[in-house]
């Protein structure tokens, strides 16, 4: 199921965070936020416009992974080696997907996933 109008727009973010319990209290009384989990170590979050997810790992203040949607990953995934980007993960399936993570110059690390 393609999505043209999402193609290499940003589409989720993802944040490392000490404690999903901690998270999900903290964003649920201050902003409202609901929550679905995945397991122990990972929730999806919804504030009503946005989905983002909490995993359980090293908190870093302005870590949050942000998420492009591709329609072809493999094209995405040469498209950004192409322009210098470099692969940190390898293309791996999760629940509703499959995706990779790159670098880009700077060193920031993004995704790009795509539906199975």
């Amino acid at each position: 199921m393609a999505r043209p109008e999402h193609h290499h727009r940003i589409d989720y973010l993802e944040f490392a965070v000490a404690s999903i319990d901690a998270a999900k209290a903290f964003f649920g009384a201050a902003f409202g936020w609901t929550f679905q989990d995945y397991g122990p170590d990972y929730c999806e979050f919804r504030d009503g416009r946005l989905t983002g997810g909490f995993f359980h790992g090293d908190a870093r203040p302005g870590g949050a992974l942000v998420v492009i949607y591709s329609n072809d990953l493999l094209q995405t995934q040469a498209a950004v080696e192409a322009a210098g980007g470099k692969v940190v993960r390898p293309v791996f399936d999760f629940p509703g997907g499959r995706r990779f993570h790159f670098a880009d110059p700077d060193g920031y690390e993004w995704a790009a996933w795509s539906e199975q």
